[in-house]
């Protein structure tokens, strides 16, 4: 927890987390998830929810990447599929799809469940206002 809050600070300080990212990893913690920057449990990954402690981490990589926004936009979808599942990680049938160039990064699941629970989160991930309607997500999910 202290090296997380170590790295959380030091990024805040050198100004690259953006004033969204900081908006979204509170909301976040609003609705009782639990935000970390730091490697995620599973290697190679840059996000990753677990669902039952409902913690979120984040890889400090993806700051110096300049993708940590759309990181989180992609683990806060998860949360709302969590969330509107009541426990159970579902999915939120949304109305559009996911660009095609992102398909590689979720087709190689076997699972249709997780295939189109990844297919969502990216779907919201590169949406044009990927941000607003992930936090709209939350609140119309998490907001029990």
């Amino acid at each position: 927890m202290l090296f997380s809050s170590l790295i959380s600070s030091f990024l805040i300080a050198n100004s690259q987390i953006s004033p969204e990212f900081i908006e979204l990893k509170k909301r976040l913690e609003n609705y009782n998830f639990v935000v970390k920057i730091e490697s995620p449990p599973i290697r190679s990954t840059y996000g990753l929810l677990q669902v039952k402690t409902r913690t979120i981490w984040i890889e400090p990589l993806v700051f110096e990447l300049g993708i940590a926004l759309p990181t989180l936009i992609h683990e806060a979808t998860h949360a709302a599929q969590l969330c509107a599942g009541n426990g159970e990680i579902r999915s939120l049938n949304l109305p559009f799809s996911p660009p095609n160039i992102s398909r590689p990064f979720f087709t190689h699941y076997n699972h249709g469940l997780r295939r189109h629970l990844e297919a969502e989160a990216y779907a919201v991930q590169t949406h044009p206002d990927g941000y607003n309607l992930v936090l709209s997500l939350l609140d119309k999910h998490c907001n029990n």
